[in-house]
């Protein structure tokens, strides 16, 4: 995982049942639950159509609502609560995850929410903060960069069978989050973004199966994709050969490719980091490369649409959000939409492809370029194009 600015680092969660996340025993849910918390929903949920279908209210099937439940049970139980409904019935482990992912997946505001789920606003944002918590220290291997050799080999493969890319290791790009700060306060001055919008910045690493491998966020909207980029571990990792440092791969004439992963032209051009030509008058050569890698990179632009389009919270504008909380539920968003994922869950098939998540921003420009990773880009497009003598 990335940079989640402004909250001190916590260590990774252990996986006491294995690193791929989908081994751990499914929560043993009560059968008749979801019948008889569906009868105690009232406001416009209750007149829902589909109120009858769980899918509708929470965005995702039981099995993996059963599997959220099994991560997060430990830490949301292990401290006493007492949070009941506005009639002083008890809520469940059930419940209470049932309430959170209502919040994170509509992004209602906490009043709606409490309408809804009859409670008081101020157990709904108690409930959603427990939430946060308990999956930032139980759901966080869920999103992390490949850790064996058979894993990025995996991935490498995907994205070269993609668009012809060898030895590409990930796409990125970044959104911004809205927020609406207090105006009294000068500091808020640094929220703003080059579209004089009050944001926060998310920038992602994602695989070609649309997960994100790495996150970066808790940085004002002010900031350039170029600096949120030179402000991460991920960045650091790179440089210091941490990080993208695997099995190269030499193209027929002697050239030798590291691990990179592509970006747009907002982005650096970097011996890890590949980006498309810029400027006018650009050879076919050039032209056929940029199709590619932007048809590459378009895989993190579909992650990053998907994320908001499943977990509003962060798709709308955030009403003078905690700046400090704020980058931990986003984790928790990417983490969850990692887990929909990596459960296979059947709602997937029934989501829009989208690459638009950042409505109204133009594209970034980044000037610099190694000239190392210049010369790499040009033997990559004269072998992609078949021009590169033997």
């Amino acid at each position: 995982m990335g940079s989640i600015r402004g909250i001190k680092k916590r260590k990774k969660a252990d996986n006491k049942d294995g690193q791929d996340g989908t081994a751990t025993p499914l929560y043993s849910q009560p059968f008749d639950w979801w019948h008889h918390f569906s009868q105690r929903i009232s406001g416009h949920l209750a007149h829902s159509k589909d109120i009858e279908k769980f899918e509708s209210v929470f965005k995702i099937s039981r099995k993996t609502f059963n599997y959220i439940c099994s991560l997060v049970e430990e830490g949301m139980l292990a401290r006493s609560s007492n949070f009941v409904d506005i009639s002083g019935k008890r809520l469940s482990l059930n419940d209470q995850v049932a309430v959170a992912l209502r919040r994170l997946s509509s992004g209602e505001s906490l009043s709606t929410i409490g309408d809804s789920f009859r409670m008081n606003q101020s157990t709904v944002s108690q409930i959603t903060w427990r939430f946060v918590e308990a999956m930032e220290e139980r759901g966080l291997y869920h999103l992390s960069w490949p850790s064996t050799e058979m894993e990025m080999e995996e991935m490498k493969s995907k994205f070269e069978n993609m668009h012809g890319l060898s030895n590409c290791c990930g796409a990125i790009d970044s959104t911004h989050i809205m927020m609406t700060l207090p105006s009294a306060d000068s500091l808020n001055s640094v929220w703003l973004d080059r579209e004089k919008n009050c944001s926060m910045v998310l920038q992602a690493i994602v695989d070609p199966n649309l997960r994100f491998c790495d996150i970066v966020t808790g940085w004002p909207g002010s900031m350039s994709d170029d600096h949120v980029l030179r402000s991460s571990s991920f960045f650091r990792l790179a440089e210091e050969g941490k990080r993208l440092n695997g099995g190269e791969r030499t193209l027929p004439e002697g050239t030798v490719v590291r691990e990179y992963i592509v970006g747009d032209t907002g982005f650096p051009l970097l011996p890890w980091l590949i980006t498309p030509y810029e400027g006018k008058g650009l050879s076919n050569v050039q032209v056929e490369f940029n199709k590619r890698v932007v048809a590459t990179q378009m895989v993190a632009k579909k992650a990053l649409a998907r994320l908001k389009e499943m977990w509003k919270i962060i798709q709308g504008v955030m009403w003078k959000p905690d700046k400090h909380k704020l980058p931990r539920i986003v984790l928790v968003c990417c983490i969850l939409h990692n887990i929909v994922i990596d459960m296979e869950d059947e709602v997937l098939h029934n989501m829009p492809f989208c690459h638009q998540h950042d409505l109204g921003y133009q594209d970034q420009t980044c000037e610099f370029a190694d000239n190392t990773a210049f010369t790499m880009r040009e033997k990559l497009s004269l072998y992609l194009s078949g021009k590169l003598p033997s």
